[in-house]
């Protein structure tokens, strides 16, 4: 039996997937992991990449003991992992500094590269698909005028998942899907632009080659194959970013296809033949796992971590009954949920706002328009408004992009954790009014990971060979007509109440869930 084994190195956990050849999970080992704040530094959210490697060894330890696999059938490996986060690296080769995505340290940064030129932001979005908000030019200026000592030595720059791979291969690269999330990208040739690190004041010898997924980089060196139980010599495969391989994972490998990943952050996608620049600069485009294809792209802040949020702090019982029973506590919490009416008897969830690339923040996490009536407002009841706020967030993206492409969705491709929620899954279909498609295999990323690698061994022919070989589906939602018209109507009164909670945020008197940096 030959298997393929993919890492998925999200922000709040890291992966190790096999599966066989057909697309099956064979198995997984999952741990959590977390990206602490330097508290020097406000906004900071440091990678620790010495722990959390030893996550890393852990997971591939872990998924071969319980499965029982010989390593040596393993016949390829790829990554995927958080877009943004970077990882730098000295002229030996040794991490020196790494971020997660959200880092947010770099507000002087931002403005003062917005001082340099009141239109050098809108013109790297024009280049890269990218605002200063995530990337890695303000970050990369930070540290220069922060580490000095850190940038004099930096002589590389990786993505995470990159990171991962060159752990067990020891080749550094990125591919586009990631890299050009950094905004040193140009988009249309899914390369490194290395002007626009000059004009913003970063040295230009950074930038590692660029390979499409589905490149073999090497080989498990003998170190790692002693540390982690692989075989020396298995393949090392070049992947992505997550939300471009949950594209792939779920057969998304064509132009129109729309995806929404519900993991820590939701992801709208939408395939595109070129890139499509919204005028006002509020959505992002990416360059997609497969050549020749780009991704319109919305991200809604939190969502799996607000439900986690919700579930460590209020779900005691339910997390109690779910270690007694086998069961998974969401799956409790969403069967006393599924009773709850539309619109969870008016409570109003506040936490991410839709889409604003140029100007991205979000107002306090909070919950408005709460009963008093323990029959009205209740653990289901916010449980339920939290799903509902999540499918919203959903349509005010798709939205948004309908504006650059002239075109809704038809369908929508639903993947990530959030998926596995029957009642999140109808509710989405209900908000979005259009069918929502669940593939049986969740863990969409690393799958799409999987068959990258697979074709770098050579398993499969071709992209389009190896979905339409792999990706089967467990369940489409329909849409439920009057429930769309209701959060129709739910939707536009939470974007006033929306705008109004933001205003308080941004006067200062509550705090934004996060801003982007360099917002006043």
């Amino acid at each position: 039996m030959e298997y393929i084994l993919a890492f998925d190195a999200g922000t709040g956990s890291i992966r190790a997937v096999l599966f066989d050849l057909s697309g099956n999970q064979i198995g997984v080992s999952q741990i959590e992991w977390e990206h602490l704040a330097d508290e020097r530094f406000p906004g900071s959210m440091d990678f620790d990449w010495k722990t959390n490697w030893s996550l890393v060894i852990q997971c591939v330890q872990n998924v071969i003991n319980d499965t029982g696999i010989q390593a040596k059938n393993i016949k390829a490996i790829s990554a995927t992992s958080m877009r943004e986060g970077i990882v730098l690296y000295d002229q030996q080769g040794n991490e020196i500094w790494a971020c997660a995505n959200v880092d947010a340290r770099a507000s002087k940064e931002v403005r003062k590269l917005k001082e340099i030129n009141s239109g050098l932001e809108l013109d790297i979005y024009n280049l890269s698909g990218q605002m200063f908000a995530l990337g890695a030019l303000p970050r990369l200026l930070w540290i220069k005028n922060h580490l000095p000592e850190i940038y004099e030595k930096a002589a590389a720059m990786t993505m995470i998942n990159d990171w991962v791979l060159f752990k067990l291969s020891g080749q550094l690269q990125v591919d586009p899907s990631n890299g050009c999330t950094t905004g040193i990208f140009d988009l249309r040739k899914r390369n490194w632009e290395r002007k626009a690190a000059g004009i913003c004041g970063i040295k230009e010898n950074l930038f590692p080659p660029v390979n499409e997924a589905g490149t073999v980089l090497g080989a498990v060196t003998e170190r790692a194959a002693a540390l982690t139980g692989l075989t020396p010599g298995t393949l090392i495969v070049s992947g992505g970013g997550d939300a471009q391989m949950a594209s792939v994972g779920v057969g998304a490998v064509t132009e129109g296809q729309t995806v929404v990943s519900g993991g820590s952050f939701w992801q709208q996608e939408v395939n595109v033949t070129q890139p499509i620049l919204d005028t006002g600069g509020r959505i992002r485009v990416n360059c997609h796992a497969v050549p020749n294809l780009w991704q319109l792209e919305t991200i809604a802040f939190f969502p799996g971590l607000v439900m986690r949020w919700f579930r460590d702090a209020f779900c005691d019982l339910e997390k109690a009954e779910a270690a007694a029973t086998g069961r998974d506590s969401y799956e409790i919490l969403e069967e006393k949920a599924k009773e709850v009416p539309i619109g969870s008897n008016g409570i109003i969830p506040i936490f991410s706002d839709t889409m604003n690339f140029v100007s991205w923040r979000h107002a306090a996490p909070s919950f408005i328009n709460l009963s008093l009536d323990p029959q009205k407002t209740g653990k289901k009841e916010l449980f339920k408004s939290l799903q509902e706020n999540a499918a919203l967030i959903t349509l005010g993206n798709l939205k948004l992009i309908e504006e650059s492409t002239g075109t809704y969705p038809k369908e929508v491709i639903f993947a990530g954790g959030a998926s596995k929620g029957k009642l999140w899954s109808q509710t989405l279909a209900d908000v979005l009014g259009v069918p929502v498609k669940v593939p049986v295999v969740k863990e969409a990323a690393a799958l799409g990971t999987a068959l990258f690698a697979g074709i770098g061994a050579g398993l499969y022919k071709n992209i389009e060979k190896a979905v339409e070989l792999v990706v089967k589906w467990e369940q489409t939602y329909q849409p439920n007509v009057d429930n769309h018209r209701k959060y129709l109507e739910l939707f536009e009164k939470w974007k006033r109440v929306y705008k109004e909670q933001l205003i308080l945020a941004d006067r200062g008197l509550t705090n934004h869930m996060w801003k982007a940096p360099g917002l006043d």
